[in-house]
C-alpha cells in the first residue's frame, strides 16, 4: 500500500510540473509574438510575415520571422559590399 501512495505522489508531482511548464511555454510564446509584432511594424514583401531588425557585422538588416528572408534598407547592401573588401561573410557566402 505505501508503494501505491508513493507512485500517486510522484504522478501528482509530475502533473504539477508539466502544468507549470505548459503555462511558462504559453507565456513565452505570447511574449515572443508580441515582440515580433512590434519589432519594426513592417511586413515581409514576400510572405507578409513580421520583420525584425538584426545586426550582422554592424550592418542592420531586416529578417522575416516566417520565411527567414533577409531584406536590406537603402545603403545597407553597400555597407555589406564595403565590409566584403575586408574579407567579410558576404564573399564567403556568394563569392
Amino acid at each position: 500500500m505505501p508503494i501505491e501512495l508513493e507512485d500517486r505522489g510522484r504522478a501528482l508531482e509530475n502533473e504539477y510540473f508539466r502544468r507549470k511548464e505548459q503555462e511558462l511555454i504559453e507565456k513565452l510564446k505570447a511574449h515572443m509574438a508580441a515582440e515580433n509584432s512590434q519589432a519594426t511594424g513592417m511586413k515581409c514583401p514576400r510572405c507578409d510575415g513580421a520583420l525584425h531588425e538584426d545586426s550582422y557585422d554592424q550592418v542592420k538588416v531586416d529578417i522575416c520571422n516566417k520565411c527567414y528572408g533577409v531584406w536590406f534598407d537603402a545603403g545597407e547592401l553597400a555597407q555589406v559590399i564595403d565590409k566584403n573588401k575586408e574579407g567579410g561573410w558576404f564573399e564567403k557566402l556568394f563569392g
